[in-house]
């Protein structure tokens, strides 16, 4: 890289950082990382375990927000020093791939510290419940929720995010039927709405000895977990509890005891299952859990549904609308219809690099609310 192309891009990484600055309030940063360490120190504040515990985190956030911005000036600076010292021995080519390793790296972390400023949502936060449902089409839809599932592990693991998996139905010859995830690490909700909707499948079939093309769907849907700050109401009456034996992995316990839960609301017909954990009053606790978050999500949408009839919009709610298309034949591309944004690189998206997709989902979302 020329030094004329160094000077240009940390002019644009200058720009950007100083875009950082003008969207944070430092004083009011500082402050209220003040109040909560002063809060901190009161002898009485441990008495409730649970709100001392979302204070810290609530606090460790701030805290992580100024101090990664401060990381990010002071990068900017020493590539700034070492340019200057580049345009005095141009031949110094260590110091030219060193200059060009740390600007990478900078422009790396802006992106992610921009990711995390864009997911300000009351819930962007917490874990999520991922849940792949394939649509008709049978095997060649259920292989394609299996596809889908793979897809989601490689980026949580990239992510250093836990994945357990809470429920798993099978699919006859091949795939699964359908499969919740819990997905659990910082920003792991905020994250991955991005992924909420319908995903399409364009490719050769491996199950059609014809060699057709076939073209498969399968629904992603993602929640917040939700903690004790959000009341749902359930009444008892309108549930519908079924116990039964696991049919996942956990050796000869699962498989010799009904341990698994499945319950049905039945004013909504919402049905959630746990088979994950060995205890069957385990399992009813995270069903319920993964319920009051469905009923939540129902509510929000709900009031989403009114504000834009009220401003007189068409909003679309559910599954109706198809957010994702995978094309590996006969060309590979996978395009997100809100965002436009697009990459020939299927296979990589398959291994689980989502992070673009999700960074010109965040861009778009904050563009609708403009």
């Amino acid at each position: 890289m020329e030094i004329a192309d160094f000077k240009r891009k940390l002019g644009q990484t200058a720009a950007k950082i100083q875009q950082f600055r003008g969207s944070l309030d430092f004083d009011e940063l500082q402050e209220s990382i003040a109040i909560n360490e002063n809060k901190m120190a009161q002898p009485e504040f441990w008495n409730d375990q649970q709100g001392a515990q979302q204070l810290i985190e609530q606090n460790n956030t701030l805290k992580t927000k100024l101090e990664t911005f401060e990381q990010l000036q002071q990068m900017q600076n020493d590539l700034q020093v070492a340019l200057e010292l580049l345009q005095e021995d141009p031949a110094d080519h260590n110091l030219q791939q060193e200059i060009e390793t740390d600007l990478q790296q900078l422009e790396q972390k802006m992106q992610q510290y921009e990711i995390a400023m864009l997911l300000d949502g009351p819930y962007d936060t917490h874990n999520a419940i991922l849940e792949i449902h394939p649509g008709a089409g049978g095997t060649e839809s259920q292989d394609w929720g299996s596809m889908l599932l793979r897809m989601y592990e490689r980026w949580a693991e990239q992510h250093h995010f836990q994945i357990e998996v809470e429920d798993y139905q099978s699919g006859e010859e091949a795939g699964l039927k359908s499969v919740t995830l819990m997905i659990k690490g910082h920003n792991a909700y905020g994250l991955l709405r991005s992924e909420h909707g319908v995903h399409r499948l364009v490719r050769i079939s491996p199950f059609d000895s014809a060699g057709r093309r076939h073209t498969s769907f399968a629904s992603v849907e993602v929640m917040p977990e939700l903690d004790d700050s959000i009341t749902i109401e359930v009444n008892n009456d309108d549930l519908r509890i079924d116990v039964f034996r696991s049919s996942g992995a956990g050796g000869q316990h699962i498989n010799k005891t009904s341990s698994a839960v499945r319950i049905t609301h039945l004013p909504t017909g919402i049905v959630t299952s746990s088979q994950a954990q060995r205890s069957q009053l385990q399992n009813r606790e995270t069903a319920m859990n993964m319920l009051k978050a469905k009923l939540y999500q129902r509510q929000l949408a709900a009031q989403a549904q009114k504000q834009a009839q009220i401003k007189g919009e068409q909003l679309e709610i559910g599954w109706g609308s198809q957010i994702r298309s995978y094309v590996f034949h006969p060309y590979s591309m996978v395009k997100d219809h809100r965002t436009n944004y697009e990459t020939g690189n299927g296979q990589a998206v398959m291994d689980g690099e989502l992070d673009p997709f999700i960074y010109s989902y965040l861009q778009w979302k904050l563009g609708q609310t403009d």
